[in-house]
This record gives structure tokens, sequence and C-alpha cells, in this order.
């Protein structure tokens, strides 16, 4: 069942040419934090930058080592002491996501932006740290209500990545035992059935992923991910 373990992540990929984006066009030198980094995948943008990072390394996964282990609502540092933070993928998991806004506004300098980016169509994960999906008009309302000006909020990706994802579920967990179905002898008749179905459905899957990294399709449909970029008012 090769073709179920799909490497290629069309969301992982728009994230990381937005993120690219976005880091060159930060000056040479400005204090940049990475809040809830996790395994910090996007360090290596920050080369030009003085870059600190902050986890609570409470999930078991992989992490790179942070500047500052702590929880998003209490930053030691003192306010207006960074130019960017960057916020990716994280305020799904916070229980109380107002109070890590109003945080993140505090340390953040006057005129300095934050990139945020976070889900409205996903599975749970990371659990039990996984707590809300988001609309674009909730994603405006939290940061408009934490005193954030916002200059875009986009669909991450287009719709075709989102398509993949759905069909990358299906397939993974169709069930083709026929004892899931409860049906008796049709169970069995099922079996090849779903089989294909799984099979057809990664496929399927495969050839979304392609189209969205071809085009970001935007004219129907729903995005998995919303990306964001603020900034704090002078």
């Amino acid at each position: 069942m090769c073709l179920m373990k799909i490497n290629k992540n069309p969301s992982r990929y728009r994230l990381w040419k937005e993120m690219e984006s976005f880091a060159a066009s930060i000056p040479k030198g400005s204090m940049v934090l990475d809040a809830g980094s996790g395994d910090a995948p996007y360090k290596s943008l920050f080369k030009h930058v003085y870059y600190q990072n902050t986890d609570f390394l409470k999930i078991n996964k992989m992490y790179e080592m942070p500047t500052f282990i702590c929880d998003l609502t209490n930053i030691p540092v003192k306010s207006n002491y960074y130019d960017i933070n960057v916020f990716t993928q994280v305020i799904e998991h916070l229980s109380d996501p107002k109070q890590t806004l109003s945080e993140l506004f505090r340390v953040l300098k006057p005129g300095g932006k934050m990139f945020l980016s976070g889900p409205f169509f996903f599975e749970e994960h990371e659990q039990p740290y996984d707590f809300y999906r988001f609309t674009q008009y909730g994603l405006r309302y939290l940061l408009n209500t934490a005193g954030f000006i916002i200059e875009r909020i986009d669909w991450l990706e287009g719709y075709f990545g989102t398509v993949s994802y759905q069909l990358k579920i299906m397939a993974w967990n169709i069930p083709y035992n026929p004892r899931d179905f409860d049906l008796g002898f049709v169970g069995y008749i099922l079996v090849p059935f779903m089989m294909f179905i799984k099979v057809f459905f990664a496929f399927l899957s495969l050839l979304f992923t392609e189209l969205e990294i071809h085009k970001k399709y935007t004219h129907k449909g729903f995005p998995k991910n919303f990306v964001v970029v603020v900034r704090k008012p002078m």
C-alpha cells in the first residue's frame, strides 16, 4: 500500500513559499520571535536576523531546543522587544487564544509585523492540545480585539490542496475489514471494492497535490488553512 504513503504536502509547500517571501522582506538585524516553533522548520530562512524561539515542550514530538521554554501567555521578555513575530500552525493549540494574542501584541514593537497561519479544516492532532478551528472572520475578530491591524488574510492553499487532503484522509480511514461493516457475507463482497476505493483515492490525492502545486485555485471551495499578516499600530 505504498500509494497510501503520500509524502508531498501542498499545505507545507505553500507555507514554505509564504514564509520564504515574508522572511526575505525582513530587514537585516531585526529581532524575530518564532512563537510555538516546534522543530523550527523555517529557522534557516532567518539567518540574516536575530532569531529567538519559544515552545512549551509538552507534546511527544521532535523539537528544536527553544530560546525560552514557556507558555505563550507569559513570554519572558520586556514589552516592545521584537520587530517580527512568526506564529505558524499554533493558534489551534491554545486554550485561550485571546490571551496569547494579547501577549504577542505586547512583545511586538510598534509598527512591527506578525505572520500567522492556522487551520480551518483539519483533523485533530497533537492531542490533547488541540482546541479550535478558525474561519477568516474568527481570525479577524481575535486579531482586531488584540489590537492588531490586518494587512492581509488569504487562503494558504487553494481548493485543490483541500481536496488532496480530503482524499488522503479517506484513503487512510475507509475500512476494508469485513467485520467493520457488520453485514455478514455481504461484508466480504465489499472488501475488494473498498480496497480499490482506497487505492483510487490515494492516486487522486497525489493528482490533486500536483494540481495544487501547479495552480492555487481559489474561485470555489475552501482552504485547509488561512495565512495572515498583521502589524502593531505605531
